[in-house]
């Protein structure tokens, strides 16, 4: 009984359907289909030492050709045909000469096909994630919004367009819930290539995201006219934000909170109740931590050279100034950058600083340091006038200035011992 005729392959068919992978270039998918035909080849002969395959542009046709040298005695019918064989095609031929057959597509086996397909597949899909690599590599350190698309133990997967962002456990807000289908904002913190594909990691605790937010709702912020020094963040508890402002005429924390808070409010509400401490920044370390301990009052501030600060508040205050389970002072060392430790007045005893010490100098409103020159006691008229007596013993000092006039050069005194004089020493 005679076997069933296989169906003829269409190899560029097979292959079109590849044309439509979103983000990869058409030559790159030319030049993978090249490759791919190769080792089709290399699946139907064993080698593909002396394959070339073309494209035709305007056909969109890809041409197969083995390419044989012209011998005098044939060891391999695949890479070699003899002189002989070769003036039957053309008389001209010589021994060294190269000729091109071309191979159809047709002739290939299913196997070799199926080769060719895992091979164009497996480079388009590397092209592919190279090109979604780059694309999202430029959002790092940027917040970005995505949709909530599965929730589960480990992570929630958000939909970023070609890839899912994953916001690890860590990197989300305590009590925050996440609903599908829900649009959130996040900020990128690395864009990597796994085994399993490009992975984006994102989060919502991050305090530079805090900083893009500010950046995106205050125009002041986004305009350079005023700076966020440092920020500082419990996610979703608190946060203390260090502002300065370049123009005199711009109120640094005005800018920030807005009218009745109308700039501040929607990013509490969007980070699920955050609350924010903004700040005053100043030159002086001294000033700083005094601002950065708000809201309780401080009494004193005390440097040291290494770097840290003692501060000093009232003992109604200390509870305040530590804050609960310490994340008051625990946010303030973090935006002062120095180590703070906080006393309450009435077990201050200030002689028992280090010499070190220095206590916070004042600052006027620009936060320039006011140096207080000591104060120069005038005298009056009668203080200057001197008496008779005075005036004779002045008289009678410098009369002894003149009369203890230094030798000259070259000449000694006799005194009364009979020491001898210049000139008898001489003679």
């Amino acid at each position: 009984m005679a076997k069933k005729a296989q169906p003829q392959v269409d190899v560029v068919a097979l292959f079109s359907q590849i044309a439509g992978m979103k983000g990869v270039k058409p030559e790159i998918i030319i030049e993978a289909l090249k490759d791919g035909i190769v080792a089709a080849y290399k699946k139907q002969y064993g080698q593909a030492q002396n394959v070339e395959v073309t494209y035709d542009e305007a056909n969109r046709a890809f041409q197969i050709y083995s390419v044989r040298e012209v011998v005098d005695e044939v060891f391999d019918s695949r890479l070699e045909i003899s002189l002989t064989d070769a003036r039957q095609l053309n008389d001209l031929y010589e021994i060294g000469d190269k000729i091109r057959f071309q191979e159809e597509l047709k002739d290939f086996a299913r196997g070799s096909i199926g080769v060719a397909k895992q091979s164009v597949l497996r480079r388009l899909k590397e092209e592919e994630q190279h090109d979604i690599l780059r694309e999202y590599q430029k959002y790092e350190d940027e917040m970005i919004s995505g949709i909530v698309d599965r929730v589960d133990d480990k992570a929630i997967f958000i939909k970023l367009g070609r890839v899912d962002a994953m916001l690890m456990k860590f990197d989300q807000i305590r009590r925050e819930k996440y609903k599908i289908g829900e649009r959130i904002s996040v900020y990128v913190t690395k864009v990597t290539v796994t085994p399993k594909g490009v992975r984006v990691y994102v989060s919502r605790t991050a305090p530079e995201m805090l900083k893009r937010i500010f950046e995106k709702e205050v125009p002041e912020v986004a305009d350079g006219t005023v700076e966020i020094m440092s920020i500082a963040r419990e996610a979703g508890e608190r946060a203390k934000v260090v502002v300065r402002s370049h123009n005199e005429k711009v109120d640094a924390i005005g800018a920030m909170v807005g009218s009745r808070g109308s700039r501040i409010q929607p990013i509490i509400n969007d980070l699920h109740g955050e609350n924010m401490d903004i700040i005053e920044w100043s030159p002086d370390q001294a000033t700083l931590v005094r601002n950065v301990l708000k809201p309780a009052t401080v009494s004193a501030v005390y440097t040291f050279e290494d770097g840290s600060a003692l501060a000093v508040v009232p003992d109604d205050q200390l509870s305040l100034a530590i804050g609960k389970r310490g994340q008051n002072v625990r946010l303030a060392v973090q935006v002062a950058h120095c180590k703070i430790d906080i006393k309450k007045a009435s077990e201050f005893d200030e002689s028992e600083l280090e010499t070190e010490a220095v206590e916070a100098p004042e600052v006027d409103a620009h936060g320039e340091v006011i140096v207080a020159l000591p104060e120069t006691p005038m005298l009056d008229a009668d203080q200057l006038k001197t008496t008779e007596e005075e005036q004779q013993g002045l008289a009678e000092l410098l009369d002894a200035f003149d009369e203890e006039e230094p030798a000259k050069e070259g000449e000694t005194d006799n005194d009364e011992d009979g020491k001898e004089t210049t000139e008898d020493a001489e003679a």
